[in-house]
């Protein structure tokens, strides 16, 4: 079923969580996008990074709207059964366009940060002309709200297939930082240089951040040796590159 931008983003909104100073004032947001496992501790860690730097943050939660809870979450989406990157993309548009409404959010200085799956689904939205009525599984989407998109922080991005950054070229070309673990397990750290490197050739100002971490490096807790492990040196250091990329991209 195929939602308008306003439906979408009334299901989106009493899930999404606000942080920033306790003002009124005009200041630039970024949002951000969980992995497939939903909203965890560390991402709330982020978005209160931001706030301190004197950000708006907004976390988008895609899952609690649709009824799913972690152990849902695991089964359904981290298995692939359901919400690819593609329909999630809907997720990201709404959730612009609403927010950017806001009489405290800057519009014109936005910053889309997604982990994993939100990744993807923002990469996703970034292939998409959005001219049409079923695009981003939407009825009436427009590429409107992301002209105040300045800038994508992607960490450990999902590119394996279906993603749409493996065969489509992105339409809309922010300037992004994409943190990448040599040793990701879901999408090999020699395949995320090939498309990081593809993007390059299509003049999308993209540059990596690389860590010797697993996927989930920065989500305490995680302990499944090889393939996903906590490393709170690289989690603090991809904090630090995080508010220093929004103050680069959006002051």
């Amino acid at each position: 079923m195929l939602d308008t931008l306003q439906r979408r983003f009334d299901f989106l909104a009493p899930h999404i969580e606000a942080f920033g100073p306790a003002d009124d004032s005009l200041r630039p947001a970024v949002l951000l996008f969980h992995a497939c496992n939903g909203v965890r501790e560390h991402i709330r860690q982020y978005a209160q990074k931001a706030a301190e730097a004197g950000f708006r943050a907004f976390v988008v939660d895609s899952f609690t709207p649709r009824g799913w809870d972690y152990a849902a979450a695991i089964s359904l989406v981290c298995s692939g059964m359901a919400l690819h990157g593609y329909e999630r993309s809907g997720d990201v548009l709404a959730a612009v366009w609403g927010l950017s409404q806001r009489a405290d959010v800057d519009a014109s200085r936005l910053c889309l940060a997604g982990w994993s799956h939100g990744a993807w689904s923002i990469m996703d939205l970034m292939t998409q002309r959005l001219s049409r009525s079923g695009s981003a599984r939407l009825i009436d989407p427009t590429p409107a709200p992301l002209k105040g998109i300045k800038s994508l922080f992607l960490v450990y991005p999902y590119i394996n297939f279906p993603a749409r950054s493996n065969t489509h070229p992105w339409e809309y070309k922010p300037r992004t930082l994409a943190i990448l673990a040599r040793n990701d397990f879901l999408t090999a750290h020699a395949h995320a240089l090939n498309i990081v490197n593809h993007l390059k050739t299509e003049s999308v100002p993209v540059e990596t951040l690389e860590f010797d971490a697993t996927h989930c490096f920065d989500e305490d807790g995680v302990h499944f040796g090889a393939f996903m492990s906590y490393d709170r040196a690289c989690h603090r250091r991809a904090e630090e590159a995080f508010v220093k990329f929004l103050g680069e991209t959006l002051s």
